[in-house]
């Protein structure tokens, strides 16, 4: 064992082995040797029938947890996450200084390390590949897991070609950014892209790529389409949109293939005629592209499989192909990825919150073409957050979940041993200006007091609020102290991004800003029931999703009357005085935990 380590040296002994040496020549060598630093261990012992016991060399009192992690430190050292890749503080440990204050539990590493070897011989492979399944609750630490596992197959194999994916701008950057840290350098092996940004760089020459519809130039058109092709109230806009893109995300091409889809947790029914309307509505708004000679997001991924299909598109093979947030990738999405995993050697590995994205709409892995039985790990300990923070996000979701909605839908966090920190604090406030003014102030009082801008992540409900809640902390801050993750890589700046953007992103303060907007769309007077019922439903996901970005702070804003479910929530808690902020005194977002401030830790894990 290292020096500084003498409370380990004298529980652990050291052992030096001589299997061809018997106790009498064992006795003779050790006589020429000075101290009884290790322990001489011969033949005798080494014998299957010796009556030597083993557990006379080991000390009858058990190690210290401490003990135990200081020892893994020492001896799996690809388990030490450091301090920069988590949210949480460092709690106060009697350790040596040298040892990180975070480790990997036991649960992470087996899925970090299990089928890490590429070769194929004597296998059986799932999909004409190797396949693994990372499941976990928000905060688990499943990108963690997959940079880590990236790392090891990087220094395993440095001639192997990776690709790593996602869905989103921000996480990949973030991600990018992260394994640079972790591994000390970036390796031209490696390729990172959002899928659909994968698909861009990789269109075939023929036909030319044409630039997707901007999303409101997309919301326009789909209107036009539906007022015209679809009158009446049977069918909203927003319905329309959905189907139109599940109806892509499925590959679905033929009428016959629409009329016999299971449509089960869609949210809203369709009769068998109505099905034939939606379905000539959609191929009109195909029609209607072709003649603007555009394209949109949703149809590049139909487009490129079929490009491959027929042969004209022949994509790049990857031995390993490393899946984030997989839960948003649509089925066509993951019709292209095998594609792209070289036959019988290469290697997927999946990263997903079944919280979220189709998981939550019974769609199944097995209906996806991926048997992930017997190669799946589930994780149910949240290292992100505290404990108050994830309360808060699972009574919301199961309170908010329509009735009828299946409770599997939402996987159990383990709260055991969880930090336990502070409340999340509502700002009551009277007007969107007021919100705007209040989030900066809030802000700058932080940077004033000491917390690094990166440590700070503002998730807004829609695309305008954000682009105002920058240009408000840069008046305030200076030109450059905010910026949309979206179209900036990582740095030392005040993220502000919208609640969709933020999947998969982490901050240990978080303000989640422009909730009226969500909670006023489910009132509509234009909504059917079987409509507000899968927005309530969509909106409580993404809620869920946005208060689980924060490790240790979590600030709501409101403009107008409360909605009772949140005032509930935040003041129902016993034990603590209700926080809900409606002076102008600024919140102590310092506090973080305990009484001293520091979040406690279980297992001294990230």
């Amino acid at each position: 064992l290292q020096n500084g380590h003498t409370d380990l040296q004298q529980k652990i002994p050291g052992v030096i082995l001589f299997p061809n040496l018997n106790e009498r020549q064992l006795r003779r060598a050790k006589d020429k040797q000075d101290g009884e630093k290790f322990l001489w261990i011969g033949q005798e012992y080494l014998k299957r029938n010796s009556d030597k016991k083993w557990e006379n060399f080991f000390v009858k009192e058990a190690l210290e947890q401490e003990q135990i992690q200081s020892l893994r430190a020492l001896f799996t050292q690809e388990v030490i996450v450091p301090p920069s890749l988590t949210v949480c503080k460092a709690p106060e440990r009697n350790l040596d200084a040298s040892i990180t204050d975070f480790l990997l539990d036991y649960d992470q590493e087996k899925a970090l390390k299990t089928d890490l070897d590429l070769s194929v011989d004597g296998t059986s492979l799932a999909n004409d590949f190797r396949l693994s399944l990372v499941n976990g609750v928000a905060g688990s630490g499943k990108t963690l897991i997959l940079l880590y596992r990236l790392r090891l197959l990087n220094e395993l194999f440095p001639d192997k070609q990776i690709l790593v994916l996602t869905h989103n701008r921000p996480l990949i950057r973030d991600m990018e950014a992260r394994y640079f840290r972790l591994a000390g350098k970036l390796s031209d092996n490696i390729q990172w892209f959002t899928f659909q940004k994968w698909c861009q760089h990789h269109w075939p020459e023929e036909p030319t790529w044409v630039d997707p519809l901007r999303i409101g130039e997309r919301k326009k058109l789909i209107r036009s389409i539906q007022q015209r092709f679809l009158p009446g109230n049977w069918i909203s806009v927003d319905m329309f949109q959905s189907e139109l893109d599940w109806v892509k995300d499925q590959a679905i091409i033929e009428l016959k293939d629409y009329m016999n889809a299971d449509r089960k947790g869609r949210g809203f029914s369709l009769t068998q005629a109505q099905r034939q309307q939606v379905f000539a509505a959609i191929e009109k708004y195909d029609q209607a592209l072709i003649r603007k000679q555009r394209t949109d997001w949703a149809t590049i991924p139909l487009q490129i499989n079929q490009f491959i299909l027929d042969g004209r598109l022949n994509p790049p093979l990857y031995d390993v192909i490393l899946v984030d947030e997989a839960q948003f990738f649509a089925p066509v999405w993951f019709e292209i990825v095998q594609a792209l995993v070289k036959p019988q050697t290469g290697h997927l590995f999946l990263a997903a919150d079944p919280t979220q994205g189709f998981l939550r709409q019974g769609i199944s892995w097995k209906s996806l073409g991926l048997e992930v039985r017997g190669r799946s790990h589930h994780l149910k300990h949240s290292y992100r957050t505290t404990l108050e923070i994830l309360h808060f996000a699972t009574l919301f979701y199961r309170q908010r979940v329509p009735s009828g909605a299946s409770e599997a839908e939402i996987l159990a966090p383990d709260l055991f041993n969880m930090p336990s920190g502070v409340m999340p604090v509502l700002l009551s406030l009277t007007s969107s200006q007021d919100e705007i003014t209040r989030v900066v102030s809030e802000i700058a009082a932080l940077i004033q007091q000491g917390t690094p801008r990166n440590d700070v992540l503002v998730l807004h409900a829609n695309g305008k609020g954000v682009n105002n809640l920058i240009k408000a902390i840069d008046r305030h801050l200076g030109r450059g102290a905010a910026l949309n993750p979206k179209f900036s890589h990582p740095g030392n700046y005040i993220r502000v991004t919208t609640v969709n953007a933020g999947t998969g992103l982490e901050a240990p303060i978080v303000f989640l800003v422009g909730l009226r907007q969500l909670f006023e769309e489910e009132q509509s007077l234009r909504l059917s029931d079987e409509d507000r019922e899968a927005l309530i439903l969509t909106n409580t996901r993404k809620i869920y999703m946005a208060v689980t970005r924060a490790g240790q702070r979590l600030v709501f804003t409101y403009v107008g009357k409360i909605p009772n479910i949140l005032k509930s929530i935040l003041t129902s808690t016993q034990d603590r005085p209700p926080l809900l902020a409606t002076s102008e005194k600024h919140v102590n977002l310092s506090q973080t935990g305990d009484k001293n401030g520091i979040p406690r830790l279980g297992n001294q894990s990230a």
